[in-house]
């Protein structure tokens, strides 16, 4: 009987060590990801623009005087990945709606500066975010891409300020254009000379939402 029981506890014993050992080979169970972190792996932000509370405003200095202009906003729309700051989208500006306020000056801008009866838009295409665009509280970073201006293609670097409050936001981007650099006819003569940088303002504003 001794001999018969103690056969009994020591199966029982290497039983135990087989299962011990098989669970602790077994890969342990997934770990639940956060909310937060679930949703920016899946979800963009989205940003649509409104034109009509959207305004585009530029100065260049000249010899004689700061000479003020605007433009319209066409469309307007960007989406990021809060994480990686990958940026898509396009900003489309109305290249004919460009005015100063003087009927001739406005003319020869389209007529022979702009040439928008031949490019009568203006776009910039995002492509990467650097710095945190927060969705809590106003923040200020720098967008990367592409504007396509008078029918070239070229780099271009904006710094924005923004503020979210709740599915809406506001913001600002000021950049610097450097035209005749860019192969953009100068509007200076013998009387005139027109510095070769273009200062662009926009504000913006639009709503906010997660693209799928």
């Amino acid at each position: 009987m001794r001999v018969s029981g103690w056969k009994s506890a020591t199966s029982s014993l290497a039983i135990l060590f087989c299962a011990a050992m098989l669970l602790s080979a077994a890969p342990a169970p997934p770990r639940p990801q956060s909310a937060q972190t679930a949703q920016s792996a899946t979800h963009e932000i989205a940003l649509a623009f409104d034109p009509a509370q959207s305004k585009i405003h530029f100065n260049v200095d000249s010899t004689l005087h700061m000479v003020h202009g605007s433009f319209a906003l066409k469309s307007g729309s960007l989406q990021f990945d809060p994480q990686t700051g990958k940026a898509s989208g396009a900003i489309v500006v109305n290249a004919v709606s460009g005015e100063t306020g003087n009927t001739s000056r406005d003319q020869r801008l389209h007529k022979e500066i702009l040439e928008t009866w031949k490019f009568a838009d203006a776009a910039f295409r995002p492509s990467q975010i650097d710095g945190q665009a927060s969705l809590t509280s106003p923040s200020d970073f720098k967008v990367k891409g592409i504007i396509t201006l008078h029918g070239t293609d070229h780099e271009l670097i904006a710094d924005v300020h923004s503020e979210f409050n709740g599915d809406h936001w506001k913001g600002t981007a000021k950049f610097d254009v450097p035209y005749t650099k860019w192969g953009i006819k100068d509007p200076s003569n013998f009387l005139l000379k027109v510095k070769p940088v273009v200062n662009v303002e926009l504000e913006l504003v639009g709503t906010k939402s997660n693209a799928q």
